[in-house]
């Protein structure tokens, strides 16, 4: 694959995204235009389908509509809200851990770069990009494994780990490629 290649496969996966359902991470954007919320659900979603985050999600925003809400919340509380999303003990003590990072770090806002996003407990780059993308709107990479693996075999790339790959991916595309449509 080439950089000529890129507009007519974008084209194609175009097409076959409008046609899916979206993603939740973009559901709660548009249903709540709220970073928190979007950063959480980016959190949980993480090795867990979509049904299943939305599930967690409802049940903990029930709960925990806001960080200072969250953090009175016990981390068995947290658990059970969001059980069975991958990982959900170690979630929910990241999850426990957020709002005093929010706060003690950045003011109690949720920050807007890949960076700052990472600093955060449970936050890896392909959360804080998804992040930055569907909670504020800016242009971000997500790459994992994956989009790693399938960039090299592609030919597009020659690069060791997903985070070269992002750094590669970033250098190699023009801009308007990096989000969804």
């Amino acid at each position: 694959m080439t950089p000529r290649d890129l507009p007519a496969v974008h084209r194609l996966l175009g097409a076959a995204y409008r046609n899916g359902q979206a993603p939740i991470i973009e559901l709660i954007q548009a249903e709540t235009s709220d970073p928190f919320k979007v950063l959480v659900g980016t959190i949980l979603s993480s090795r867990t389908q979509d049904a299943t985050t939305a599930s967690a999600c409802r049940r903990l925003f029930a709960l925990a509509p806001t960080a200072e809400a969250l953090e009175r919340l016990p981390t068995t509380a947290i658990e059970k809200a969001i059980y069975p999303v991958g990982f959900y003990r170690v979630k929910a003590v990241h999850l426990k851990a957020l709002p005093a990072a929010l706060r003690e770090r950045f003011e109690g806002r949720i920050p807007q770069s890949v960076e700052e996003l990472c600093e955060l407990p449970g936050v890896g780059r392909k959360t804080a990009n998804l992040v930055v993308i569907n909670a504020f709107d800016k242009y971000g990479m997500c790459v994992d494994v994956h989009v790693h693996r399938i960039s090299n075999r592609l030919g597009l790339i020659s690069t060791r780990d997903p985070l070269e790959s992002e750094m590669a991916l970033r250098d190699r595309l023009p801009k308007r490629y990096w989000k969804t449509w």
